[in-house]
């Protein structure tokens, strides 16, 4: 039985882990004796970042779960009825993975410009395919942290701060470890990973490049983790039911308007590598959430940013949507 996990709160009750048969949700609590019986270890009040501490015995027990279950079960709730919070509430630690996308690089050195001097229109854009292909070969990741405290959920409004006149989009693959890892081989990578879920890495354009002190380079403390600038969710599908996650559909809409559309194979350095990389350098720890870049067709791409009233719609195929409504606090 293909199931996903949340953490969800009737209105402003208490949060709760919930097991997910598509839109259907039943809270882990209410059916803690089934689990224990399915050799479930977890507390009755267990969170799911408790259920990534020891992930690989938590999957076996959800598994025997969710075959004693049915979409139809009496503690089954519609997850329109729930307030929806971020699945893992919340990870211990946040890493970006920036210019991941090789047709997102591209595009952006064509917009901005940057290259040898004369080259211009098809010049440059070959130049810059050429000069990704060879990152991709022989370069490494680039990754940053983001606080914990920019996640919102799924279905919370973004808050557009008024520091920022260029709040920005970036829709990205979420990956969710699932044991500690220090020193992983890449070959070994994905045997680290819980699950996959959706994140919008939203980003303050203007603040990125630190202006009063050029030689401090990117800000990324006042650029990327704002409260709410993280939307994740709604829920965490298991890696078990993800076959490939370098062939996964990601599309955002604004106003209903398509912005990006890719596919998660245009990634420079996929999953496995990301998390090898990444493993060499810091300890990552269950419940850690890698966001692992965007594709192309950001606000800076399009010359358009976030603003008072938009919507943005998101999804990444088998891993459900998002929307969030941008909200100026000042404007009521």
């Amino acid at each position: 039985m293909i199931f996903s996990l949340g953490t969800f709160a009737q209105g402003d009750g208490a949060r709760f882990a919930g097991l997910c048969f598509g839109e259907r949700v039943i809270a882990l609590r209410e059916v803690h004796d089934l689990a224990r019986q399915a050799g479930a270890h977890w507390a009755r009040d267990a969170s799911v970042l408790d259920l990534l501490q020891d992930w690989d015995a938590s999957l076996v027990a959800l598994q025997r779960l969710a075959d004693r279950l049915t979409p139809q079960h009496e503690a089954a709730r519609p997850m329109a009825e729930l307030r929806v919070h971020a699945p893992v509430d919340l990870p211990r630690q946040v890493i970006c993975t920036g210019a991941n996308y090789r047709k997102h690089v591209v595009d952006l050195t064509i917009d901005m410009g940057v290259g040898p001097e004369g080259l211009a229109g098809d010049e440059l854009r070959r130049w810059a395919e050429k000069m990704m292909d060879e990152r991709a070969a022989t370069g490494e990741p680039y990754a940053f942290p983001k606080l914990p405290s920019a996640i919102t959920g799924a279905f919370d409004p973004i808050v557009l701060p008024e520091t920022s006149a260029q709040p920005d989009w970036e829709l990205e693959l979420a990956v969710i470890i699932g044991r500690p890892a220090r020193h992983v081989r890449r070959e070994d990578a994905l045997g680290y990973v819980a699950g996959y879920a959706i994140v919008n890495d939203v980003s303050a354009r203007d603040l990125i490049a630190r202006t009063d002190y050029k030689m401090l380079g990117t800000d990324w403390l006042r650029s990327k983790s704002p409260p709410s600038f993280m939307p994740f969710g709604p829920v965490l599908v298991p890696a078990c039911f993800v076959p490939d996650p370098q062939k996964l559909r990601i599309t955002l809409k604004l106003n209903g308007q398509s912005m990006q559309d890719e596919s998660t194979s245009d990634m420079l350095f996929d999953v496995a590598r990301q998390i090898e990389y990444l493993s060499r350098h810091v300890q990552l720890w269950p419940g850690d959430l890698i966001a692992t870049g965007s594709p192309a067709g950001n606000g800076t791409h399009y010359g358009r940013f976030l603003r008072h009233g938009d919507v943005v719609d998101s999804t990444i195929e088998g891993l459900g949507a998002q929307r969030n409504v941008c909200v100026d606090p000042g404007r009521g």
